[in-house]
């Protein structure tokens, strides 16, 4: 499974990174996000346990966020839950007076003919999609209004 969500905000590339690298912040700015509870820290990673919701259906996992900020990326990999084993990237890309954000998801089950499937139906559009696109739309909301207020 592979997908992609983009969307391009008008703020500074660095608070947009500041908010999206700060996971434990989420629950409180991104109404979707029911907990991050940080397991293990450094300054350039975090392991997280981490709880959405899709509608009212509530998913969690637990991930490891590994900060380049001097690349303006963001990976993650999830190690528990249904997406164990996903591979996610957080890229910001200057795009004149935007930032382009993009978060690519991969996902491959070991499982031949239901894996592909399951992986692509169940968990990237039914979950990973939708929910990557309200943290994208929210951030944008957050950090377009501070530039609103500043400007």
């Amino acid at each position: 499974m592979h997908c992609e969500n983009v969307i391009e905000m008008a703020g500074s590339l660095e608070r947009i990174y500041e908010l999206a690298a700060n996971i434990q912040d989420w629950p409180a700015l991104l109404p979707h996000y029911r907990y991050v509870r940080v397991l293990e820290q450094s300054e350039r990673h975090k392991v997280a346990a981490m709880g959405a919701r899709r509608g009212w259906f509530p998913v969690s996992w637990r991930a490891r966020q590994d900060l380049l900020p001097e690349q303006h990326r963001i990976r993650f990999r999830h190690l528990g839950g249904v997406s164990r084993g996903m591979e996610v990237e957080w890229r910001l890309v200057p795009a004149s007076h935007r930032v382009r954000v993009t978060i690519t998801h991969d996902l491959n089950y070991p499982i031949p003919l239901l894996g592909p499937l399951f992986a692509h139906y169940i968990v990237g559009e039914l979950f990973v999609k939708p929910i990557a696109n309200m943290t994208l739309r929210r951030i944008k909301e957050i950090v377009e209004g501070e530039a609103k207020q500043a400007g």
